[in-house]
């Protein structure tokens, strides 16, 4: 009898393998760090050899931890790092080229032409997004226009590109023996490429890029029982699963975190930061900076649409001071060190290390760091990173509130971050809201794995997983209004400071 879902998560610097049963408990885990690779400045890359390595270490890791049998997997759901764009050979699995990160600004120059003729949002309309460094089809556009001798492979049929979701399972599913070469609708609005409405490859957006459709997976709802394949007996489940959910990674949160209401939003603290706010069978344009995405599709069910604010740099700015400053050696250390000073000295840490995201979608930002006294010392610098984080997310609620017409009276947050104590009572201080968090907090799996269950019904419907959300903690306000938007004002000159740093 089967007594498992199992999620796959790929993220930007891990993948993990986790099991959960029927309450949406964590049974089983693993977690597998790969490299990050910088081959000069705004240029980020992974190697997908060494993601799919990491994919199979970790699977085999959990059969092995819970002694898992034939037959106790029900499904398989995938979740990953979305934008991140991997380009590879179908006959042999080769990658092309590394994986291009979904924070790398390479493409800025590809971005700036395409904007001549229209602007920024000149694509809009049709994809919810504006032209940024940000998204997979400029990252594919620069693949197609700088690896040798590409055009002949794809003529000859064997390119094959998307992100990493599709990478995954066209391994799981065979590889180059007859692996699928899929995507769901969540991952391919992240491209600039998806027509929103129709939930297909816009053919003048290709055109306009240069990219050959026959090169690009085809696109799927999130949950679906049979469009998705079955995992190789040969492959590191060693037997046939059905695989049947795949969502980008802040989408699936978004399932995670039971956020199946119009209005419902959470907050993702990562190596960068998505806030979501469901807005129902509605396509939103924001008129305020945010991105108008794809919520989730499940089997027979109307699509479901979300605004998205995305901020770069959260998760990632603690990795910076730990790795390049080595002023902390984990990353936990921060809040033990943040809790030596009462509060930031007066300073302000932009992490614009790839630009700026929502709401300003400004290449050409760089990070500052301003204030800066004889008094400051390390405390200070620690606080500042956390604090970052909490104001960027205002910006974005902000936003949010001002193109939704709703007003949020509390926010469900989850990820890593979630468990530093100052930057989540920050986070209440300066936002004025309450923010709460559930007991399991792998809500990236835990949303991939639903949508898999639902597919197959180890989970009959949304009410059924509604039940398994518990509250895990909750942080009220405690700052002045006064205080709380001074602090706030001089955030937002700090952020004024980063702009045009980059020039022609």
């Amino acid at each position: 009898m089967s007594k498992y879902i199992a999620a796959i998560d790929q993220g930007t610097t891990s993948t993990r393998c986790i099991l959960l049963d029927h309450v949406g408990n964590v049974c089983y885990s693993a977690k597998k760090e790969h490299h990050q690779i910088f081959p000069q400045p705004g240029w980020v890359e992974h190697d997908p050899v060494e993601i799919w390595h990491c994919t199979q270490c970790v699977i085999q890791e959990v059969l092995e931890k819970g002694n898992i049998k034939k037959g106790e997997i029900c499904a398989v759901g995938i979740t990953n790092q979305r934008e991140t764009t991997v380009i590879w050979d179908r006959f042999t699995g080769q990658p092309y080229y590394n994986a291009i990160v979904w924070q790398d600004t390479r493409t800025k120059q590809i971005c700036d032409e395409l904007s001549q003729d229209g602007g920024q949002d000149r694509f809009r309309s049709i994809t919810g997004l504006p032209l940024a460094t940000y998204f997979s089809g400029p990252k594919i556009k620069w693949l197609l226009d700088n690896i040798p001798n590409l055009h002949h492979a794809i003529n000859q049929g064997n390119v094959l590109v998307g992100n990493i979701d599709s990478w995954l399972i066209w391994w799981l599913t065979g590889g180059p023996k007859n692996g699928l070469h899929v995507t769901d609708g969540t991952n391919a609005s992240r491209t600039i490429l998806m027509d929103l409405e129709s939930l297909s490859w816009k053919d003048e957006i290709l055109k306009a890029l240069n990219i050959p459709s026959n090169i690009l997976p085809s696109i799927i709802p999130s949950s679906d029982p049979h469009l998705y394949g079955i995992t190789s007996s040969s492959g590191p489940f060693n037997e046939m699963i059905p695989i049947c959910g795949d969502l980008g990674d802040q989408q699936a949160a978004l399932v995670g975190q039971n956020c199946f209401n119009p209005g419902d939003a959470k907050n993702t603290y990562g190596t960068g930061c998505f806030m979501l706010l469901n807005t129902g069978q509605k396509v939103i344009q924001s008129k305020k900076g945010l991105l108008t995405t794809l919520g989730y599709k499940f089997h027979g069910q109307p699509t479901v649409y979300a605004l998205e604010g995305s901020i770069a740099i959260t998760g990632a700015l603690v990795q910076w001071l730990r790795d390049n400053l080595g002023i902390i050696s984990t990353s936990a250390e921060i809040e033990s060190l943040a809790l030596t000073v009462d509060d930031n000295g007066g300073i302000y840490f932009v992490p614009a290390f790839s630009g700026l995201f929502a709401p300003y979608w400004r290449s050409d930002a760089r990070g500052v760091i301003i204030g800066l006294t004889r008094y400051i010392n390390k405390g200070h610098l620690a606080r500042a990173v956390l604090e970052a984080t909490a104001y960027q997310t205002r910006e974005v609620l902000e936003a949010m509130e001002a193109d939704s017409g709703v007003q949020l009276t509390s926010l469900k947050v989850d990820g890593g971050m979630v468990n530093n104590q100052i930057l989540m009572q920050f986070q209440s201080d300066i936002l004025g809201v309450k923010v709460i968090s559930p007991k399991i907090t792998e809500t990236t799996a835990l949303g991939a794995a639903y949508a898999a269950g639902l597919a197959v019904g180890f989970w009959g419907s949304l009410d059924e997983l509604r039940s398994n959300w518990q509250l895990n903690q909750t942080w009220e306000p405690m700052m002045e209004q006064v205080q709380r938007q001074r602090l706030y004002k001089q955030w937002l000159k700090a952020v004024e400071r980063t702009f045009n740093w980059v020039e022609e």
